[in-house]
């Protein structure tokens, strides 16, 4: 009987940190999540204002999406410069960091 006790002493430890690591998955899951979103959101907007000028709401969003995505974007720009065709740059490390995100998601949710 005291082995069986021991063993369920330690299934319910094991079960809770599956919990703890469930949760924490889970919430790191939903922060990459939202993170994604404003990575979009930065797309989409930046493709506005060079589409067009747009109203001034565009403009305050765009600064937005800047403030909360650039601390990411900046040091892996550093590395990965922009790459030139001819008048278009195409930002590779936007680009790296939305596939990055992506796959740490998937990560997270999987815990």
């Amino acid at each position: 009987m005291v082995g069986r006790v021991d063993t369920g002493k330690r299934a319910g430890a094991a079960t809770t940190e599956e919990f703890v690591m469930s949760l924490i998955g889970t919430l790191l899951g939903y922060a990459l999540t939202v993170f994604m979103l404003l990575l979009i959101a930065r797309l989409v907007l930046d493709w506005a204002q060079v589409l067009t000028s747009g109203p001034r709401w565009v403009t305050r969003a765009r600064a937005v999406t800047h403030v909360g995505t650039e601390p990411v974007i900046a040091p892996v720009r550093r590395v990965l410069r922009p790459v030139r065709a001819g008048g278009l740059s195409i930002d590779l490390a936007f680009t790296a960091v939305f596939v990055v995100v992506l796959i740490l998601r998937s990560i997270a949710f999987s815990l």
